[in-house]
């Protein structure tokens, strides 16, 4: 950092496996995204090609490359493995991560219905070569899963391979873990926190008060994912106590006291 401050969270160096932070690139061009790296890789951890953009992304090697070059894990969004699974080309969505170097993969069903047990099964074999995040939680707005199918879910894909279990919410952050209004579904995260560690989620926080919630329930170093490309070094300050949202999260409970 710039300079020296007390109090400040301390956040694991890089590569992290915790306090993650997953941008999601929603279709930047090369230049953008070499401007993205150059002001915020230092504070980013996984860079997600949302749904299908890979698909249509001009120059998505040079750009793969770029991310992969400043240290990020750049994998592809799991609405286009859904695309490749139910289209019956799973071998082909193998070959396509071979093809652009891609050692990390998202595998997800939040479009589509997929067996458990056959998710599960693309989890472990797909973990043999590369690094997986699996989600849970289905993309439609009124669908809903119970706690015990969310926690049985995570459980089983972690035990399958997966690194990390993402929470779906979408990038608008109204499904999933959330009410349609954005507010977290907190009983339903509490039960899940209480069966699963918390450092093996990857939380979707595409809003602010999203951050902000899962921040101060979890601290500094929750994982968290959807992060716009110029919401990065907000949420690190949010992180940090560097915002008035999280301002009195990190300090001494004598200068909360004498200044709150």
């Amino acid at each position: 950092m710039n300079f020296k401050l007390p109090y400040i969270p301390k956040r694991e160096s890089q590569p992290r496996k915790n306090g993650l932070t997953m941008m999601m690139d929603k279709g930047l061009s090369w230049r953008e995204t070499e401007n993205f790296i150059d002001a915020s890789a230092h504070l980013t951890d996984l860079v997600k090609l949302g749904f299908g953009t890979a698909y249509v992304t001009k120059d998505l090697q040079k750009k793969v490359k770029l991310y992969q070059d400043a240290g990020l894990k750049t994998y592809l969004g799991g609405t286009l493995f859904e695309a490749f699974i139910v289209r019956g080309m799973f071998d082909d969505y193998r070959k396509l991560l071979d093809k652009f170097k891609i050692d990390t993969c998202e595998v997800s069903d939040g479009s589509m219905h997929l067996n458990h047990d056959k998710k599960c099964e693309y989890i472990t074999s797909l973990a043999k070569d590369f690094t997986v995040l699996s989600e849970v939680g289905s993309k439609e707005e009124g669908i809903f899963i119970s706690p015990a199918k969310w926690i049985s879910m995570m459980k089983g894909e972690l035990e399958a391979g997966a690194w990390k279990v993402i929470a779906e919410a979408r990038e608008s952050g109204t499904v999933g873990i959330y009410r349609p209004n954005g507010t977290a579904h907190v009983s339903l995260v509490n039960k899940i926190i209480a069966n699963v560690k918390v450092e093996n989620i990857l939380w979707e926080a595409p809003q602010k008060s999203q951050q902000i919630w899962f921040i101060k329930q979890f601290g500094s170093n929750v994982n968290l994912g959807n992060i716009a490309p110029f919401e990065v070094i907000p949420l690190e300050c949010l992180r940090l106590g560097l915002r008035g949202d999280t301002f009195f999260e990190t300090l001494p409970q004598e200068i909360v006291a004498e200044f709150k």
